[in-house]
């Protein structure tokens, strides 16, 4: 029998099938702020699919110039702010962007890295990059969610970037989102396996 919180089971279960792992730095961040648990593992699920994203992107788009690692950390810790918004795990709910933004900065990362707190559900603000955008995909893509502007947005940086029509790359990204989509019945189990809430205090 584990003796492990959920929070720390969230972080660190491998998950079937296997999730990635957060970046140590973010695993450790989110103890220190004891983090709900289901927030950690939906922060898991949505890490590994930006994980695919990014080696997808990087294999066959070799001249989009883009930064993986920002990518992943986005990712890992987009809702970061749900530490604070409790009531946005469950219901619907924009308080968390901001106030993750503003936890991350205070906690030293880097404006560069804080911003995807904020960003992940703005991708069509003034300014958004192909790093944005992707994080916002893959927290979309994670539960098998369909946003076709936001869709459109990658396609054309992709297409920019190889220079193939918008229709080949929009071709190639629903098939991949497809298969990524394909798990997402197992993603939201093992979301929906952890509480809100940790051990009673």
């Amino acid at each position: 029998m584990t003796t492990s919180s959920p929070l720390l089971q969230a972080l660190h279960d491998i998950g079937d099938p296997p999730l990635c792992p957060l970046p140590v730095q973010v695993a450790e961040l989110l103890e220190s702020l004891d983090s709900p648990p289901r927030l950690a593992a939906h922060l898991r699920a949505v890490h590994d699919v930006a994980h695919q994203l990014v080696d997808w992107t990087g294999q066959y788009h070799p001249a989009l110039d883009f930064e993986r690692r920002a990518v992943l950390f986005g990712a890992a810790t987009h809702d970061v702010g749900k530490t604070v918004h409790i009531a946005e795990l469950s219901e619907a709910g924009s308080a968390h962007e901001e106030a993750g933004r503003a936890l991350l900065l205070a906690h030293g990362v880097s404006p560069q890295l804080a911003r995807f707190a904020g960003t992940h559900g703005s991708w069509s603000a003034p300014g958004i990059a192909i790093e944005d955008l992707l994080v916002s995909l893959a927290d979309k893509i994670w539960k098998n969610k369909r946003v076709p502007d936001l869709e459109d947005l990658v396609v054309t940086q992709l297409a920019v970037a190889s220079g193939r029509s918008a229709w080949e790359e929009f071709m190639a990204l629903d098939d991949l989102l497809g298969r990524i989509g394909d798990g997402a019945d197992q993603r939201l189990a093992f979301q929906s396996s952890y509480p809100v809430h940790g051990w009673p205090s």
